[in-house]
């Protein structure tokens, strides 16, 4: 895992965790957002920094 990733998920992590803390701490739903961000963020994080595949002659 290179260091684009790791600081990727972290942040994906820092933003889950800031909106579980805001709906809890301030019972306000617009929170919810960040729970929302942060999903897409790991998403993203999993599309961009994915391994490409390796051509078949690699595999042999």
């Amino acid at each position: 895992m290179n260091g684009a990733l790791k600081a990727a998920w972290a942040l994906t992590l820092f933003v889950i965790a800031a909106g579980i803390i805001g709906w809890a701490v301030s019972g306000r739903a617009v929170f919810a957002v960040f729970i929302v961000l942060g999903v897409l963020t790991g998403g993203a994080a999993l599309l961009a920094f994915r391994s490409a595949p390796s051509s078949p002659e690699e595999r042999k």
